[in-house]
Parts: structure tokens; C-alpha cells; sequence
């Protein structure tokens, strides 16, 4: 699919995988509209190409809202990249007692449900718009983990929510096919974030060591760079990626 002179948006545009990916697409000739929110906003640098939209994914009317600026850019919504989340954590049952509902709640309202109502209400904007020659309107990458898979101890909200975006991969591209936009979604390993500043060089080093290969933290623009690939291939669909360097995660 053809990413010049259409439009994008990208949730948690304002750093990290989004802010790479908001990037990228600009430089292919997208319209690029990066929702996060208004404290992130403040912060992001300015790129060409980029228009920053202050909306929280779990909020349908903000979401729709800014659905309807990207849409409404002069040219057609096509892509839509889910990388809004959060990763606190905490044990099922630890020294403090049970694991706090709310904060599970939380994490699946963000990342789960955040994701589900960008996906809705983009594609409904996205399927009003005229199909290329080849019957394609869109592609929607969303972003899971491979926490998804290999949770590990203080992980239980985290994988759940990121296994939820797992599960509705396939039948969202089942749901979406009739108006020929694509879903599928990028589960990546341990990659260099903003989430992974406020540790040490001394624990990045480690996490990077349990890496098969490559035997380093995956990069922000690599990320970005798959979900390049995924609009340009028209036969990905309904499909996760692991994108992980061959890792595995232990218990801890």
C-alpha cells in the first residue's frame, strides 16, 4: 500500500515506538497525525511532517475526534499504528497483599481497551474512504508483546493486556477484510524507551546479555521500520510479529 499522499495516525506519537514510527511515515510521504497526551505533547520535539493531537485512547469522543482531523487532512486515512501503553507491575499476591484491582483495570483500559476503540473508530473513517486498485483502504498495526507470551513474575496485568491485543488480532482482520483494511500486530522484546531510561546502564546491560542475537536492546526505529514493512506488504494480515532478537523471557 501506498503511504505518499495519504494520511497516518499514530497513538503514543509523542515518544518512543510512536514517536519513531510518526517519524518514519512522514518521511514516506504520510500526513502524520500523532495522538498522545497533552503532558506528552508538551515535551515532543518538532518534526516535519508531524502533527501532534492531544487525545487518551481510552476516551471515544477525544479519539473520535481526533479520527475525524486525520480524516479530514485532503487526503485518505490509510494507516493507523497503536502504540499508546503502560507497563507498571506487581505480584499477584506480594509483601504489600494482593495485587491492586485498579491498577489492573488501568493497564487493561489503556492498552487493551485503548487499543480496541482506536482500531473501531479509525476503521470506520478509514472504510468510508475510496479503495486503491487493488481494493485496499487501510492497515491498522497494533502493538502487543512478547510479555504476551512469556509474562514473567510481576507481569500479570501487563500480559493480560498485551494477550488481549494478541486475541484480537485475527478476528479484527476477519471483521475489517469486507472493507479491505488489514490488521496485524508487532509483539517486540526489550527495546530502548523512554520506559527503559530511569534504569541503569548496569541492568540494561543485563537484559541486553539474555538476548540470543542481536545481543543488544532493539532500537526505537527498528520498530518503526517494521511497521513500514507491514503497510508495504499486502499480504500481511491478521498476523503477530515477534520482533525480539530470538528472546525468550525467564520467570524473572
Amino acid at each position: 500500500m501506498q503511504l505518499e499522499n495519504t494520511a497516518a495516525l499514530v497513538t503514543g506519537g509523542a515518544s518512543g515506538l510512536g514517536a519513531a514510527t510518526a517519524k518514519a511515515l512522514a518521511e514516506r510521504g504520510a500526513k502524520v497525525f500523532a495522538l498522545d497526551l497533552k503532558d506528552g505533547i508538551d515535551q515532543a520535539p518538532e518534526v516535519a511532517g508531524v502533527t501532534y493531537v492531544a487525545a487518551d485512547v481510552t476516551d471515544p469522543e477525544q479519539v473520535r475526534t481526533a479520527v475525524a482531523t486525520a480524516a479530514g487532512a485532503g487526503v485518505p486515512l490509510r494507516t493507523v499504528v497503536n502504540c499508546a501503553g503502560i507497563g507498571p507491575s506487581m505480584r499477584i499476591l506480594g509483601k504489600k497483599g494482593v495485587h491492586d484491582l485498579g491498577l489492573y483495570a488501568k493497564v487493561v483500559q489503556i492498552n487493551l481497551i485503548g487499543t480496541f476503540n482506536v482500531l473501531a473508530l479509525a476503521s470506520e473513517a478509514i472504510a468510508e474512504t475510496e479503495a486503491d486498485e487493488n481494493g485496499q483502504r487501510g492497515v491498522i498495526v497494533n502493538t502487543a508483546s512478547i510479555a504476551a507470551y512469556d509474562g514473567q513474575i510481576g507481569q500479570a496485568a501487563y500480559s493480560s493486556s498485551k494477550g488481549g491485543v494478541v486475541g484480537l488480532t485475527l478476528p479484527a482482520a476477519r471483521d475489517l477484510a469486507q472493507y479491505g483494511i488489514r490488521v496485524c500486530t508487532i509483539a517486540p522484546g526489550i527495546v530502548e524507551t523512554p520506559m527503559l531510561a530511569t534504569v541503569s546502564e548496569e541492568f540494561r546491560t543485563s537484559l541486553a546479555a539474555g538476548v540470543p542475537f542481536p545481543r543488544r536492546l532493539a532500537l526505537p526505529e527498528e520498530y518503526a521500520k517494521l511497521a513500514l514493512a507491514i503497510v508495504d506488504h499486502d499480504y500481511l494480515n491478521g498476523e503477530t510479529i515477534r520482533m525480539d532478537g530470538a528472546l525468550r523471557m525467564a520467570p524473572r
